[in-house]
């Protein structure tokens, strides 16, 4: 099954909702939402969806950071749901699916996706490759508190790893046999390891600051 997208939608979202993402930290650019919207592609190809609707999700799913990002997922559907130029490809009950989905695609939530759709964007919300995790990581902190010294960082660091990626962490992959969970375990293993962890981020750290 080929992957086709409306080429009217994909003009609207190229001119009008990914530029957007410009304004949002470095974890957050335009790369991070192109790359949702590659793997959201492609996990929507493997289990027959609507590649349309998982597109439209994709280029959506991390607007809400407008907002506090505690609840973006929740401002993130309030958007899609409320952009009226969207009926133009959706029905309202399509769009009531891809909003859920939005609010659903966060990987501390606390209850699994409530459709596909959901399970889709959150899936590929994850590139878990260690050194894009790891990197990701430290840009945001480095973003938000520009503030804290090298330790302080390293501190943040290691435990937001631990909290979400180790083997008692919040996050879920919700698609059987997606690439995530190969990826999801080699960032375990190296979490149980502190000196390669802490290499880890001292290269990053030292590339992001250079």
């Amino acid at each position: 099954m080929d992957i086709i997208i409306s080429l009217d939608l994909m003009e609207f979202v190229e001119k009008n909702i990914l530029p957007r993402y410009a304004e949002f930290d470095s974890a957050h650019k335009i790369s991070h939402v192109q790359q949702v919207i590659k793997s959201s592609l492609q996990l929507a190809k493997t289990v027959g969806a609507d590649c349309n609707m998982a597109y439209t999700i994709a280029a959506y799913h991390d607007l809400g950071l407008v907002g506090p990002r505690a609840i973006h997922q929740i401002t993130g559907g309030k958007i899609l749901i409320t952009d009226a130029r969207l009926k133009r490809w959706f029905s309202d009950e399509q769009l009531n699916i891809m909003k859920d989905a939005i609010e659903d695609h966060r990987a501390s939530a606390s209850h699994a996706p409530r459709s596909i759709y959901g399970k889709i964007v959150a899936e590929a919300d994850r590139d878990l490759d260690p050194d894009h995790v790891f990197r990701r990581a430290i840009q945001f902190g480095l973003d938000k508190y520009p503030d804290k010294d090298r330790n302080w960082q390293w501190e943040r660091f290691q435990k937001h790893m631990h909290e979400k990626y180790s083997s008692e962490g919040y996050i879920h992959l919700w698609i059987q046999g997606s690439p995530n969970a190969a990826k999801l375990t080699e960032v375990r293993d190296i979490l149980i390891q502190p000196l390669l962890l802490k290499k880890y981020f001292d290269r990053i750290y030292d590339e992001e600051q250079a």
